[in-house]
């Protein structure tokens, strides 16, 4: 990853309010409230909304980003609700994540740069253990038409950094697939995911 990559999310990251809001994702925790408390570890998680979210139910919670100033928003977050998390900062080959050591992995708007974003899904996938539960919810390949119309909607404007159910499908081939679908959806996140987006919802097992 570049720096550029890198300088812009700890710009965003150091403002004051929350970019995304105080509150989980609402597909993530639809999901994640099916589960018995584990073990997750969280891609590209930013500010720690839904880590924060995990471990309040109890989860013991491992998360990952290359931002500085999302994790120490995230820490304050933690600090506030009383929980511990572990996070880390850098990219995820220099990480000391284990095989098998997770029971979920969640990636909510985990777009990672096109050139990896495979790798890092291939890497994640190992990190799982068998008969665990891998979380999704992204913008998809359609979200391009929301985002010209609306660019507070978010979310990335090239198509490459899209996702796609083949794609994932391609990223985690071993897994029975609970849910995959693109939809529309109206998101209110903080300040920089409101009005209609196109995003992918995928949720499977590890076989």
């Amino acid at each position: 990853m570049t720096d550029p990559w890198q300088k812009r999310w700890d710009d965003r990251y150091s403002a004051t309010e929350y970019a995304f809001g105080l509150e989980p994702n609402v597909y993530f925790k639809e999901q994640l409230e099916k589960l018995q408390p584990g073990k997750i570890l969280f891609g590209a998680e930013g500010e720690g909304r839904n880590a924060i979210f995990a471990a309040n139910l109890g989860w013991k919670v491992s998360a990952f980003d290359i931002s500085a100033q999302g994790r120490k928003k995230a820490l304050q977050l933690a600090e506030a609700h009383g929980v511990d998390i572990d996070y880390q900062v850098g990219e995820l080959p220099t990480l000391d994540y284990q095989e098998g050591e997770f029971d979920a992995i969640a990636l909510v708007y985990a777009h990672f740069p096109p050139e990896i974003k495979s790798t890092y899904h291939r890497m994640l996938s190992t990190y799982l253990r068998k008969g665990g539960t891998i979380i999704i919810e992204a913008f998809g390949k359609n979200h391009l038409e929301y985002k010209s119309k609306n660019p507070g909607v978010g979310g990335p404007g090239n198509l490459d950094s899209l996702f796609s159910i083949g794609e994932l499908r391609t990223d985690f081939p071993d897994y029975e697939i609970i849910e995959a679908e693109e939809k529309i959806v109206e998101l209110q996140e903080g300040l920089y995911h409101n009005g209609l987006g196109s995003v992918i919802r995928f949720v499977a097992q590890k076989k």
